[in-house]
């Protein structure tokens, strides 16, 4: 738990008691999350944007890189010796992509609902799906990928939702139930999510 420079003890304390539902369920959805895996997928499946590839393997030079053969295969090729390496390439190459689809998908569900925001970056965090600064910047997680397109589509709205209301306020899940109406399910799910995200994406 972060605290804000000059919180008191009693606010603290306060804070916990409100959302101590909530915290005792936050900390199931993680401690049934799947373990940290360094093994190297064979296939990855990205829900959030409609793609399943295999994945193929390739011993090549010193540099690695990954890239898409037809239509669903990726190859991954370099000094193959070190699985955590080689999931960091694959790590990479999902960085780019997350930022590349969803952006896109970001900046359609602006446009539909009027919204305006700065610019976008991906981040590959292990307990925030996403997050809006003050200044505009929308912070997506990379592992959105491997979540249902609807439950994508709500985080989208809630993060841009906070462009008009910094806060969890009554009017902030007002407009949000405008724009997603079943919100309530599509948060509980996203909760879950983490049981989706393979181990590897964190090794």
């Amino acid at each position: 738990m972060v605290v804000p420079p000059g919180a008191s003890p009693a606010a603290v304390q306060k804070f916990i008691g409100t959302h101590r539902q909530w915290i005792h369920r936050r900390v199931e959805d993680l401690s049934t999350a799947e373990a940290v895996d360094a093994s190297r997928p064979i296939s990855i499946k990205l829900p959030a944007i409609g793609r399943h590839y295999a994945v193929e393997y390739e011993h090549a030079g010193d540099s690695g890189r990954v890239r898409v053969v037809g239509d669903n295969m990726l190859l991954v090729s370099g000094p193959l010796h070190n699985d955590r390496a080689t999931a960091g390439l694959l790590r990479g190459w999902l960085a780019e992509l997350a930022h590349e689809q969803l952006g896109a998908q970001l900046a359609k569900v602006a446009q539909e609902g009027g919204f305006r925001y700065r610019r976008t970056q991906v981040r590959r965090q292990r307990t925030r799906w996403g997050s809006c600064s003050a200044s505009g910047t929308i912070s997506l997680n990379v592992c959105l990928l491997f979540l249902r397109p609807q439950v994508v589509r709500y985080l989208l709205v809630h993060e841009l939702c906070h462009t008009r209301h910094m806060n969890h306020s009554a009017k902030f899940w007002g407009l949000v139930e405008s724009y997603e109406p079943d919100y309530r399910a599509l948060d509980q799910e996203l909760l879950r999510g983490w049981q989706s995200v393979p181990g590897w994406m964190f090794s």
